[in-house]
């Protein structure tokens, strides 16, 4: 065969192994959707939409309610989102600007290493140090100072609390974040650089004026994927959350997230009522996780838009 034959084929197999990638994706996500809905529709009946707002959870009384475990995934998620986001931007900005080259290769791959970390092994060291370290000195002196916010309220006694898997899930999540805005702010053109620095841009202005505008989409994308990574989270969560059943102000105190919760309960769940309502968890959880992800998209559209308007 000649060479344009050979391309042809090439070209013909790999556009049929791209759609059938795709093809059997949308078909996984289906079936997940399907088996969802079909093993919550006795809870889907039974409770409704009264079943987001309705925060007992009493396996011996058939009552079950999604309310203090939405609260509890929403609290920790935001927790480790808000605090993960601006330490990963750093690390990045530090990898791909100013690290010299032997300490960008060690620092690098030490970040990577942390996301390969089992989620037990980061729940163990939640237990065993993070929990004990935070009860015993920053939960203190965070109410001493801030005591007067409701979310600093008296620490805990035992070392698991919101706080703590907020924590946990935010070295879980700073890798990820970290990596994808280090490769995002080594695709800046060093010509855009060079030029605002040939203006007399400082290294800050440089970074506020150019590589952060420039790379704003997709530090917003990776932050989304991190969030919809401390969704998910379970095992971690489940070993430092305490799994208290009510909705606190404060976040030193116990509490549980909807993953933690199907984790802890599914395997021993006693009646059909409740091995239903868990899967109505994991379809809230999913949807919530689809929503995170079409959000993402959605604003780096918008700020793709609006950038090509604004040219």
């Amino acid at each position: 065969m000649t060479p344009r034959v050979n391309d042809r084929l090439g070209n013909s197999l790999l556009r049929g192994l791209a759609i059938l990638a795709a093809l059997l994706t949308c078909a996984l996500i289906l079936e997940i959707t399907y088996q969802l809905v079909s093993g919550s529709r006795l809870a889907l009946s039974h409770f409704g939409l009264g079943f987001l707002v309705h925060s007992q959870w009493k396996p011996n009384f058939d009552v079950f309610g999604a309310t203090t475990l939405l609260f509890g995934t929403a609290v920790s998620s935001a927790m480790a989102l808000l605090i993960a986001t601006p330490v990963s931007v750093a690390i990045g900005l530090y990898l791909s600007l100013l690290a010299p080259r032997g300490v960008r290769g060690v620092v690098g791959a030490l970040v990577e290493m942390l996301a390969a970390i089992p989620s037990v092994i980061l729940g163990f060291w939640g237990i065993l140090v993070l929990g004990p370290f935070l009860r015993d000195h920053i939960e203190p002196w965070l109410h001493r100072t801030l005591g007067f916010i409701p979310l600093f309220g008296p620490p805990s006694s035992s070392g698991s609390s919101l706080f703590t898997a907020g924590l946990i899930l935010t070295v879980m999540i700073v890798p990820i974040i970290a990596s994808i805005s280090r490769d995002l702010f080594r695709t800046v053109p060093r010509e855009l650089q060079d030029g605002a620095a040939a203006l007399g841009a400082t290294r800050w202005e440089i970074v506020r004026g150019v590589i952060l505008p420039s790379t704003a989409s997709g530090v917003a994308s990776a932050a989304c994927l991190g969030l919809g990574r401390a969704l998910g989270e379970a095992i971690a969560v489940t070993q430092v959350i305490g799994a208290g059943n009510e909705v606190h102000t404060s976040l030193f105190t116990t509490g549980d997230t909807l993953a933690s919760r199907i984790a802890n309960q599914f395997q021993g769940a006693s009646t059909k009522l409740q091995t239903s309502s868990l899967f109505y968890l994991a379809l809230i959880l999913l949807v919530i996780g689809l929503t995170t992800n079409l959000a993402a998209q959605w604003i780096g559209r918008r700020y793709d838009v609006q950038r090509q308007a604004g040219r």
